[in-house]
């Protein structure tokens, strides 16, 4: 018997993004036209640019802490980490990471599937999980963050 995993937290991921486009009419035109979508960052979240291989690290280092949606770049070999957009100052000495200022456009793929090299390492599931600033600052600043067994070990 073959067994099918849900698409469900996927699309309510996908429904939530739209839902932080000024325009999710025009996003969805976008992805149904096999086209990256420009979603502004702003109200609803700001971006966080990092290498995608220490991008990769920082989500081994955090499995089992929540974090947020965080988009991959093959291309480019970036990752794009969403925060809350009350963001202020607090990963601006953290080496590696460049924090994009609201109104900052973020071309995106849809959540369900890869588009144009970019795909959702971490996609949105839907409830407005975003990334907690202290802990990326922890996972990407020196030693890296880690679970407390991790640590001592």
């Amino acid at each position: 018997m073959a067994t099918h995993l849900s698409l469900a937290p996927a699309r309510a991921g996908q429904d939530w993004l739209l839902s932080c486009a000024p325009d999710p009419a025009a996003i969805q035109r976008a992805w149904d036209a096999g086209q990256l979508a420009a979603i502004p960052t702003g109200p609803h979240w700001l971006a966080v640019e990092a290498p995608l291989t220490r991008s990769l690290e920082a989500i081994r280092r955090m499995d089992a802490a929540p974090h947020g949606p965080v988009l991959a770049d093959t291309r480019s070999a970036l990752a794009w980490w969403l925060l809350p957009s009350g963001l202020a100052d607090e990963l601006d000495d953290v080496a590696g990471l460049t924090v994009h200022p609201a109104g900052w456009v973020l071309e995106c793929p849809p959540v369900v599937h890869f588009l144009g090299g970019r795909w959702w390492l971490a996609g949105p599931d839907g409830t407005g999980q975003l990334t907690d600033p202290t802990l990326l600052g922890a996972a990407f600043g020196p030693g890296g963050y880690r679970l407390d067994t991790e640590a001592h070990t």
